[in-house]
């Protein structure tokens, strides 16, 4: 596992907005009293969509919201790759699995246009707009090569089609998730192949089963 640290770069403070806050007790309610440190994640997690990224100030300010020692915030902040520790893009952040199953299906192909459009991993771009990272798998291997744009997976993507994708955040648009090829979930390039009788689905056949009347005993025995 690669060292992860935080940013020599930091802001003079942090502060929680009103609905992160509401937001981040409403995850502390969640667990008995003297055990609200238990809502680490999911309040760094809250942070993070507040801010883009993970600052030592917000670090601290956790620490005191939930009555933890800073150094076991920063255990869990650093330890967790969905944590970002700088500042990111302003439109997209983008990261290309770079995993094996992705990596046959053309990931290089995919971060050519990530290094030409964006510039180096793990560096904002010029404008400010998009930052990116290789990652590990990221789960979606029968889709691949695919990466996770923000909060969602971008499937089955090719160089044009991320192209066209980068596109759309730089002009502050909101790419619809999922495969760019139209598949259905994870089924099979061109459609699923097997139970593919729509009478399985629309209740027709059910419609054709007779079910015997159960005799008066077994009736009494079943209510």
């Amino acid at each position: 596992m690669s060292v992860r640290r935080l940013s020599p770069n930091q802001p003079a403070s942090f502060a929680f907005k009103p609905a992160t806050l509401k937001a981040a007790q409403g995850w502390m309610a969640n667990f008995p009293p003297g055990k609200q440190q238990s809502a680490v994640v999911p309040v760094l997690w809250l942070v993070q969509k507040q801010d883009g990224w993970i600052s030592e100030p917000a670090i601290r300010a956790v620490a005191e919201l939930l009555g933890m020692p800073v150094i076991r915030v920063l255990e869990v902040a650093t330890f967790y790759t969905m944590f970002m520790l700088e500042p990111v893009g302003t439109h997209a952040l983008v990261q290309v699995c770079g995993t094996t199953p992705c990596q046959s299906r053309g990931a290089e192909g995919l971060m050519d246009v990530c290094k030409r459009r964006i510039g180096p991993q793990n560096h904002k771009s010029p404008d400010g707009k998009f930052y990116w990272q290789e990652v590990e798998c990221l789960g979606a291997c029968s889709n691949a090569p695919m990466a996770a744009i923000n909060d969602y997976y971008y499937e089955d993507l090719t160089p044009e089609s991320l192209e066209k994708l980068l596109d759309d955040f730089a002009a502050g648009k909101a790419p619809r998730p999922g495969s760019a090829i139209g598949r259905q979930g994870a089924a099979p390039e061109g459609g699923p192949t097997t139970l593919t009788d729509p009478k399985l689905y629309d209740g027709s056949l059910g419609r054709k089963i007779k079910i015997p009347n159960l005799p008066p005993k077994a009736k009494k025995e079943t209510a």
